[in-house]
C-alpha cells in the first residue's frame, strides 16, 4: 500500500514539475518544436518515468538533472535568439520545394522528402494539384508553407508574391539574393539609398514586390 501511495505521489509531483519546467522554457506549438526542444522533452519525460517506476530512488536524483536540462535549454534558446548560425546548425534552414511553379527534386532529395509527403501536405491545405502552387517551402519544423498561383484579368496564372528575407540578425542571406538574381553589392547600394549604411545594425530586411522592409536591431 505504501508503495502504491508513493507512486501516486511521484506521478502527481512530476506532472506538476514537468508543467512548470515546460512553462519556464517558453511557449512553443507542438509543430514548431526544434530538435533541441524535442530531445529535452523526451529526456525529461524518461527521467520522470524511471523515477516513478523506482519508488526507492531519491527524488533529488531525478529533480537535479531535470532542472539542469531546463537551464541548458534556456541557455541554448538564448544563444539561438542571438545567433542565426546557431539556429541554422540546430534547427536547419527552410527549403524551397516548389520555386515559381517548378519542383526542385534536388532540394527534396537533400531533405529526404518524397512526392507522397508533398502531396499529403498539399491535401492537408486543400490544394488538389501541384500545378496550383507557385511556392512551397518546407519549414525547419517540418510544416509546409504554400503560396498558390494567382490569376490575372485574362484568367491566366501569374507569378505569386513571396517575402524574401535578405538580412537576418545582421547577416546577408546570399542564397536568397541569388534566388531573386541580385548581388550583395546591389543590396548594400539599395540600403544606402534608404539611409542604412551598416548591415550589422539591421535585424531583418525583406524584399517583396520591389519594396523593402527594414527593421533595425533594438539598442539597449
Amino acid at each position: 500500500m505504501e508503495n502504491i501511495l508513493t507512486i501516486i505521489f511521484r506521478t502527481l509531483f512530476f506532472y506538476v514539475l514537468i508543467l512548470v519546467i515546460f512553462r519556464l522554457m517558453g511557449k512553443r506549438e507542438i509543430g514548431e518544436l526544434s530538435i533541441l526542444d524535442l530531445v529535452v522533452f523526451i529526456m525529461i519525460g524518461e527521467m520522470a518515468i524511471v523515477s516513478i517506476d523506482n519508488p526507492k530512488r531519491p527524488l533529488f536524483e531525478t529533480i537535479i538533472p531535470m532542472v539542469l536540462l531546463m537551464f541548458i535549454q534556456i541557455f541554448l534558446a538564448t544563444i539561438s535568439l542571438k545567433s542565426k548560425r546557431f539556429r541554422d546548425l540546430v534547427d536547419g534552414k527552410p527549403t524551397i520545394i516548389i520555386n515559381r511553379g517548378k519542383i526542385d527534386e534536388g532540394a527534396m532529395r537533400k531533405q529526404r522528402y518524397n512526392f507522397d509527403d508533398l502531396l499529403t501536405q498539399l491535401r492537408e491545405k486543400d490544394i488538389r494539384s501541384i500545378a496550383d502552387v507557385e511556392f512551397a517551402i518546407l519549414e525547419s519544423s517540418g510544416s509546409l508553407s504554400v503560396i498558390e498561383k494567382l490569376s490575372n484579368s485574362d484568367g491566366q496564372p501569374k507569378e505569386g508574391d513571396i517575402t524574401i528575407p535578405l538580412i537576418i540578425d545582421g547577416s546577408i542571406e546570399e542564397e536568397n539574393l541569388k534566388r531573386i538574381n541580385k548581388t550583395n553589392l546591389w543590396l548594400r547600394q539599395e540600403l544606402k539609398k534608404m539611409g542604412y549604411r551598416d548591415v550589422r545594425k539591421i535585424s531583418f530586411c525583406s524584399y517583396e514586390n520591389g519594396k523593402f522592409f527594414v527593421d533595425i536591431i533594438d539598442e539597449d
